[in-house]
């Protein structure tokens, strides 16, 4: 029979759990097994840079956090090693660096992720993965809210480029 210090210790860590997994915009979860350190390292730097944090946690543990959240469907994925990659602002950022860091380590392999309350399998979160980031999207946006002003602009341009030969 556990300790009660050992016996708190999993209910925090699951509460903890529990609460990233309500609060994050997009998790993903990952079979890291066949990295050496080296490449786990340079990875975790890659996802804290984007604001992403990356944890090993215990699949029994993470099992109940997916049940006080109801997101079951999350179990079928936790076998194995496995390493949780929560993001609490950007989407996009844990789908995109572990794919792409997946693409160049084949021993990385993207198991499933849970995407605003929603659990998706890989290839959905590969699919996120190519979409561009917030950023891009908002500039792309901006671009072509800018677009008819800027035509406007240049007809009117060419316009009065046009008139003033005629009045000289």
């Amino acid at each position: 029979m556990p300790n009660a210090r050992v016996l708190e210790q999993k209910q925090q860590q699951v509460a903890e759990v529990s609460e990233k997994l309500r609060e994050s915009a997009c998790t993903v979860v990952a079979d890291y097994r066949g990295l050496n350190v080296a490449q786990v390292t340079e990875l975790r730097k890659q996802l804290r840079e984007a604001g992403v944090e990356f944890s090993v946690l215990k699949n029994t543990l993470t099992r109940r956090a997916t049940a006080a959240t109801e997101l079951t469907e999350l179990d079928a994925h936790l076998t194995g090693p496995t390493a949780i990659a929560f993001s609490r602002e950007d989407a996009v950022a844990p789908a995109k660096i572990l794919v792409e860091f997946a693409k160049k380590n084949e021993a990385l392999k993207v198991k499933a992720g849970v995407l605003e309350g929603q659990v998706v399998d890989a290839s959905q979160i590969k699919a996120l993965a190519d979409l561009p980031s917030r950023e891009g999207l908002l500039s792309m946006l901006l671009s072509v809210l800018q677009a008819p002003v800027r035509n406007f602009a240049l007809a009117v341009k060419a316009v009065a480029e046009k008139e003033e030969p005629q009045q000289a």
